[in-house]
């Protein structure tokens, strides 16, 4: 291939080292080094499409590049050799690039580095030989058991079996559509089609800020699990209803579409740009609050909604990084700080008040385990149990405690969803 395109090569090879070695989140390093990069829109995709199909098949690239090099390069000698060799295997076997062509481009990222130079002739031997015995090698292994890590599969077979832990880790290989929450009478943008009351659902989307109805405000994207919870809370029109952790937003103008006279109460300075600009698009109202929920003070209200922050392993599919950057450490810090937020929410309740507390996890911690610790430390809450009608007739996302429950395995034949779990709990 020609040196066309080597500059969004390089970009995604740029993105793949600042995720994996300094742990950063996939999305904010792909629009900065995109930014840096100043990639034309066809080349900015293709950077984006070689950085996260790599972080999603990471197991499995990994697995094979360790098999044809026993000895990996050393980090401090090697620059970015590894990262080039993980986005050519990425290239050669899961984005069907021509061989010649992801070699080739290879070859010029590593001549351009100068400490990578030195480990071209790998780089180049490994990668004829990915194109050669590649797809075999990984046909004799086991894909999600290597795209998963193992306190992610521990916890997901304690938590769910062994069959449903493999359907979820195989969930996550694949790119999840758009979901689109329709407003009142509009329309949904041209190639969506209709998934379940007014969440629509396009497989291919481009730049979202380009389709119609986006600058009118017709629609926000929110995932179908995403908009459960807000249902969970039932007739709001013109109940005062507190929105904790807000941002970026999806749950507030939900929860205002849905008539409620809404507070979205929210910590962070950009996140809550974000949701004021989308508010603004949507041309929905709520009273915003710049603050840490643990610092509000506000009278009861009837209905509380609290999406605590977690690791957001329900959301893996959309973030591939996730189980690489993370680990069950992280779990448990935010398992504590779950608890926290929950008595706070809980102190916000009105009298015969309802909460919903919902998080985008599949770790027991961050869920059913919170609320089972709370609901045993006060007592003036009980949980009222999620009927099927509720949500549109789908009984398997109830769990045996009548919790709402989502994998990213179920509505497979549809796409699948993000993992969620909610709890509605009322207060005596």
């Amino acid at each position: 291939m020609s040196a066309a395109g080597v500059p969004a090569r390089a970009a995604a090879v740029k993105i793949l080292g600042e995720v994996l070695r300094k742990r950063r989140p996939l999305d904010a390093v792909e629009t900065e080094i995109v930014a840096q990069s100043r990639l034309e829109p066809r080349d900015a995709g293709f950077a984006r499409a070689i950085a996260s199909e790599t972080l999603r098949r990471f197991g499995q690239i990994d697995a094979l590049i360790r098999a044809f090099v026993p000895k990996a390069p050393p980090l401090h000698r090697s620059g970015p050799t590894l990262e080039i060799l993980m986005a050519g295997v990425c290239e050669l076997l899961f984005l069907d690039v021509a061989p010649h062509a992801a070699v080739d481009a290879a070859n010029r990222l590593a001549a351009a580095d100068n400490k990578a130079v030195h480990f071209k002739a790998l780089i180049n031997a490994v990668l004829r030989r990915v194109s050669k015995e590649g797809k075999e090698v990984l046909a004799s292994k086991d894909a999600d058991r290597l795209n998963t890590p193992d306190w992610l599969w521990q916890s997901w077979r304690a938590a769910y079996g062994d069959q449903a832990a493999r359907t979820i880790a195989s969930a996550h290989a694949h790119e999840p559509p758009t979901d689109f929450v329709l407003k009142d009478d509009a329309h949904a943008p041209a190639g969506a089609t209709q998934l379940l009351g007014n969440v629509w659902r396009m497989t291919q989307t481009g730049r979202v800020d380009l389709l119609e109805g986006f600058s009118e405000g017709a629609w926000w994207v929110q995932d179908f699990a995403a908009s459960l919870p807000a249902r969970l809370l039932g007739d709001i029109r013109g109940q005062r209803v507190i929105d904790l952790c807000a941002a970026p937003g999806g749950k507030t103008m939900q929860l205002a579409a849905m008539g409620a006279d809404v507070t979205a109460v929210e910590r962070e300075p950009s996140r809550m740009m974000r949701l004021r600009e989308n508010l603004e698009r949507a041309k929905l109202r709520a009273q915003l609050i710049e603050a840490d929920m643990r610092d509000y003070e506000t009278e009861p209200a009837p209905f509380v909604l609290l999406d605590a922050p977690c690791s957001a392993t329900g959301t893996i599919r959309r973030h591939p990084e996730l189980p690489w950057i993370k680990s069950a450490s992280d779990i448990q810090l935010t398992a504590q700080a779950a608890g926290e937020f929950l008595d706070v929410a809980a102190d916000m309740v009105a009298p015969g008040g309802t909460l919903v507390f919902a998080v985008c996890s599949l770790e027991p911690e961050e869920g059913s385990e919170q609320v089972a610790d709370f609901l045993a430390r006060d007592e003036s809450f009980s949980r009222k149990s999620i009927t099927p009608e509720e949500i549109f007739g789908l009984n398997e996302l109830i769990d045996a405690n009548g919790d709402l429950r989502t994998l990213p395995c179920h509505l497979a034949d549809k796409g699948g969803m993000d993992g969620f779990y909610a709890a509605r709990l009322i207060r005596s």
